[in-house]
């Protein structure tokens, strides 16, 4: 069946329940009908659910070069990740709210907001569900606090120049994301002089 449920020239006539678009707009077999039998074939059906999360890049100029802070978290077994401060809102917050309480807890610094970057999207696995996550950032600039603060979430806490961001960030939306923030390094040096 192709989109809007009509039979393609040629197509073998599908055995599962027909498609539809869900609320993220995304083409997904319908919830309703008879469930897809496990032996049948190696693909698994995934609950799926949305998440949404605030963070922010923390900026500093360190003898006029510029540099953000990143956190090492340890995954399983020996592998370990660089990424950006971020974290869940917790009921009633506003995610500036959140961004500064995550960052404030992840990196162990006092920050404020200078403005706006973008958001970033992605999907991962999780008990069984299917996550679809967007996350805001805030450009930042610290304010007090010391890293040595910092919460358990990350192991370490430490600035980097943004040449580094390439090499040592784990994932690719970050790496674009703090590619966004240099080139609105200008914007932010002036905001916070």
């Amino acid at each position: 069946m192709a989109p809007g449920g009509r039979q393609l020239e040629g197509a073998p006539e599908w055995r599962h329940p027909p498609c539809r678009d869900d609320q993220l707009g995304r083409y997904r077999a319908a919830a309703y009908g008879t469930s897809i039998d496990p032996r049948a074939g190696p693909v698994a059906r995934l609950i799926a659910a949305t998440a949404t999360s605030a963070g922010g890049i923390v900026i500093r100029f360190q003898d006029a070069i510029p540099q953000f802070v990143v956190g090492r978290r340890k995954r399983e077994r020996d592998r370990a990740t660089w990424t950006l401060p971020k974290g869940t809102p917790i009921a009633g917050e506003t995610l500036e709210e959140t961004a500064l309480r995550e960052v404030g807890e992840e990196t162990g610094l006092r920050v404020r907001i200078i403005a706006p970057l973008d958001a970033i999207d992605y999907t991962f696995v999780q008990r069984g569900m299917r996550i679809y996550k967007t996350v805001h950032y805030f450009l930042m600039e610290p304010i007090g606090g010391s890293m040595e603060d910092h919460d358990r979430e990350f192991e370490e806490v430490r600035w980097v120049s943004f040449e580094e961001a390439p090499a040592l960030l784990s994932f690719d939306t970050e790496r674009s994301l703090v590619g966004l923030a240099a080139q609105r390094l200008p914007e932010f040096r002036s905001a916070t002089s």
